[in-house]
């Protein structure tokens, strides 16, 4: 049985990794790179609700006084 001829193999591998270089090179070129997120303020904004606006009060049981 003749032997496999493995000569080759050393281009053909070193030249498949050159060309994957420059392919994934000519990808990236064409990738955004986004600036550095910066950190935003984080004040938080008081939202008027309805019921601040007009003046009720509610009872709740617990807080009624005790009837002896």
């Amino acid at each position: 049985m003749p032997q496999l001829d493995t000569s080759s193999w050393f281009m053909t591998i070193m030249g498949t990794l050159l060309t994957l270089f420059i392919i994934f090179q000519l990808k990236f070129k064409n990738f955004i790179f986004y600036p550095q997120p910066q950190t935003k303020d984080l004040t938080l904004t008081k939202m008027p609700n309805p019921w601040e606006l007009k003046w009720t009060k509610t009872y709740s049981p617990l807080s009624l006084p005790l009837h002896s």
